[in-house]
């Protein structure tokens, strides 16, 4: 109506752990078909010299689960079972950390999102973590939420502050 047109970028590669298989879409709104016949054909210049036939195993895993109500329902529920079991163990993980009787505010762990929590932990600390307890995650403090488990929670906030002191 006003004249923008707009494009869209979906990945599922994360999403459905298909790290490395290029799947996704990019959709792109025209103004007429004739518009979008010459986007289509400057995005094919553009892709074709990157590849000559993209990987299929992984778009078609895509369709198959989002064609299909139960199996979409069932990736829903699985991906809400992970993402609440993080947020516990965000929620875990701050206490622990609290409770060692560490003198720093951990609530930034808590209010993130995401399978990632930033420590705050420098890259020094960080290191000296991995050094004296095996505890790793990026070095500029990024831990994987993932990996957090009720089993080692305690002994990842008892590093964390050990190093932290």
């Amino acid at each position: 109506e006003d004249g923008h047109q707009f494009a869209m970028i979906q990945s599922f590669s994360k999403n459905f752990g298909l790290y490395g298989h290029r799947v996704g879409a990019l959709s792109v709104v025209g103004a007429t078909a004739e518009e979008a016949k010459r986007v289509a054909s400057q995005m094919k210049l553009v892709i074709r010299p990157m590849y000559s036939n993209p990987p299929r195993h992984g778009a078609r895993i895509v369709s198959t689960i989002l064609s299909d109500a139960q199996l979409t329902h069932d990736f829903i529920s699985q991906c809400k079972g992970m993402a609440d079991r993080i947020n516990k163990m965000r929620g875990v993980l701050q206490s622990r950390l609290e409770e060692t009787g560490s003198r720093h505010s951990w609530g930034h762990i808590s209010k993130q999102i995401g399978m990632f929590a930033y420590s705050g932990l420098s890259k020094d600390q960080v290191m000296e973590m991995r050094q004296r307890h095996h505890v790793y995650c990026t070095a500029d403090g990024r831990i994987s939420m993932a990996g957090v488990t009720s089993g080692n929670v305690d002994y990842i906030a008892n590093a964390i502050h050990d190093v932290s002191k």
